[in-house]
């Protein structure tokens, strides 16, 4: 298991722009996949985007491709997802989930994750 804490989350005018950060607790950081997930009020937790162990591999969900980039720095134990051109129906609590396995696809489902963190607001105002 890895601990996982987000920051970086605010609250941001539509067509800005904010980083979050995922900090990982433990030596086995580069052993994980890691994932950004988002919950929006009133519905269920969607998939975001999603880095491999080395970060040679990324995958996106459709709705923020283009828009969101995501990086990781395993010197610093740390995750980061770069959002940019925000829009309103970017609102959400995102958080940050590492797994032993990378995913694509359907595959990269919350239940996929093994860990977690607390998630970190993100408020798009129109």
């Amino acid at each position: 298991q890895v601990q996982l804490v987000e920051s970086g989350g605010g609250l941001v005018q539509a067509g800005g722009s904010l980083r979050l950060s995922c900090a990982a607790s433990g030596r086995t950081f580069n052993a994980y996949a890691m994932g950004w997930f988002r919950q929006a009020p009133g519905k269920e937790r969607e998939f975001v985007a999603v880095i491999s162990w080395n970060g040679g591999s990324t995958y996106y969900a459709d709705s923020v491709k283009g828009r969101f980039t995501i990086s990781r720095d395993n010197a610093k134990n740390t995750v980061y997802l770069q959002m940019n051109s925000l829009k309103p129906e970017d609102t959400a609590v995102y958080y940050c989930a590492a797994d032993r396995n990378y995913c694509s696809g359907y595959r990269c489902s919350p239940g996929q994750f093994g860990s977690w963190g607390q998630g970190t607001q993100v408020t798009v105002s129109s």
